[in-house]
């Protein structure tokens, strides 16, 4: 999996990313991450990325050409390296970080992961001159609804969760596969040593060796604490796996009730 971050703090990215799982999934090369600095590509000679919007308000935007400079250099990298791939023809995905796009989820983490390569496209002051983005975005994607300063935050965002599910990232692989949102529920309460802290006891089920009985019971708690803190996530959830209905009591019949069902003989 290749990430390519482009932006004009690249020692953000490098250094946010540098440290704990993902840091050492850069080290095993299961990941790698390139932070490409978007004011390498101007023209400018004093290095400036931005200028006035037509049409006046407030604030600077960021020019069409250093960035799409830029993205020029990041796809020569990616077809070098793949020039001996049938990949070549594949379209890289750009991914704009923007308060205006799809909000990103789990769901399109695991999308995302299926990629080779990833470009994060990072903007800064009022956003990017609309025609760049025309031209090379593929993905708009929000992290939530609210608005930062800058898309480095998201990009990292996304880039940890989405490196999370290439393989070889967690030493333990069903990790990515049990964590909250994993199947549309938040993961279950978990207990560590000791079995009793500050007077409160580790759940018998958990210490009792019966592992149905343990799955069992992390479902329960799982759809539990899904309904308390997320109801939107439970009411989905509750949609694509409605309940059982109850089953229906056989009426047991006494003899003497048989009897008087039988028709007399004649």
């Amino acid at each position: 999996m290749h990430f390519h971050v482009m932006t004009l703090f690249p020692e953000m990215i490098v250094e946010g990313l540098s440290k704990s799982i993902i840091g050492r999934a850069q080290q095993k090369e299961c990941i790698s991450l390139d932070a490409v600095n978007i004011r390498d590509y101007t023209l400018d000679k004093h290095k400036k990325v931005d200028d006035y919007p037509y049409g006046g308000g407030a604030g600077m935007l960021m020019q069409a050409q250093p960035v799409y400079d830029a993205y020029q250099a990041v796809m020569e990298s990616i077809h070098e390296r793949q020039k001996d791939h049938s990949e070549n023809d594949r379209r890289v995905r750009v991914i704009y970080l923007t308060p205006q796009g799809e909000v990103f989820s789990q769901k399109k983490a695991v999308e995302l992961a299926n990629e080779e390569d990833l470009i994060f496209l990072c903007g800064h002051y009022e956003g990017i001159d609309e025609r760049v983005l025309e031209e090379i975005v593929t993905d708009y994607i929000s992290i939530g609804d609210y608005v930062l300063t800058g898309g480095e935050l998201p990009a990292m965002v996304m880039i940890d969760t989405i490196s999370r599910l290439v393989p070889g990232v967690l030493n333990n692989g069903e990790s990515a596969q049990t964590e909250s949102h994993s199947d549309g529920l938040l993961e279950y309460p978990q207990y560590s040593r000791p079995e009793v802290w500050h007077n409160r006891k580790v759940p018998d089920v958990l210490i009792s060796g019966h592992h149905a009985n343990i799955e069992k019971w992390r479902l329960e708690q799982a759809i539990l604490r899904t309904q308390e803190r997320r109801p939107d996530m439970y009411a989905a959830y509750m949609e694509v796996h409605p309940p059982l209905p109850p089953k229906k009591r056989r009426c047991k019949v006494s003899a003497a009730t048989q009897l008087q069902a039988k028709p007399e003989d004649n």
